[in-house]
């Protein structure tokens, strides 16, 4: 595959991150490609130096990098990834934190996101409207379907993460996702056979 995937393990790495502007400007970065510090901060309303520093946080902890053409303050910075993975049972206790910390960071800017697109949804082209979609629906799943249907929506991403960025037509568009029990299991629930003779109980 030709996206790069990175899945930040450390605690120093996540708090890298969990910053409103540096995620936003890692973010930027995605959606319209490499830019100067001063480029990045004009368009998030930050002061070049101010921009200046957090990009260079971001590049210590290897979430962004400088990109070809430019030199000295007009050296562009571009993303070094295409998809971030935060979270896991195999997190120390530090970094869980901290990946939870930036976990609400990015609910908060999915849901800002949600609600900018409804507010501005009649500007767009007829097209626009019609291929956009929300969706929310209910289904009843062992632990192995769960995991199953993501694996499935991922191989589904594959192809798109590999097309190139910013092609004639194109343009960036959020895909947010939740796969999550609503409930912890009961002992009234049935047991899973699947699951082996303990079930899915901890």
């Amino acid at each position: 595959m030709s996206f790069k995937v990175r899945r930040p393990t450390s605690a120093t790495e996540l708090r890298a991150l969990a910053h409103p502007t540096r995620l936003a400007l890692v973010e930027l970065l995605e959606e319209e490609g490499p830019l100067t510090a001063t480029q990045a901060g004009e368009r998030l309303g930050e002061s070049p130096a101010n921009a200046s520093f957090h990009l260079r946080t971001l590049a210590r902890y290897g979430y962004v990098e400088e990109a070809a053409g430019g030199h000295g303050r007009q050296r562009p910075w571009q993303v070094t990834h295409t998809w971030t993975r935060i979270g896991g049972d195999d997190l120390g206790p530090e970094a869980e934190l901290a990946a939870d910390a930036l976990l609400e960071l990015i609910r908060d800017r999915d849901l800002r996101r949600l609600r900018d697109y409804g507010r501005t949804r009649e500007d767009y082209p007829k097209q626009w409207r019609d291929a956009a979609h929300e969706m929310r629906l209910l289904l009843h799943l062992t632990a192995a379907e769960l995991a199953e249907l993501y694996e499935a929506i991922e191989s589904a991403l594959a192809p798109y993460l590999e097309k190139e960025d910013r092609r004639p037509g194109t343009l960036p568009v959020s895909i947010g996702m939740h796969l999550v029990p609503t409930r912890l299991p009961s002992d009234a629930d049935p047991v899973d056979p699947a699951a082996g003779p303990e079930g899915d109980r901890p």
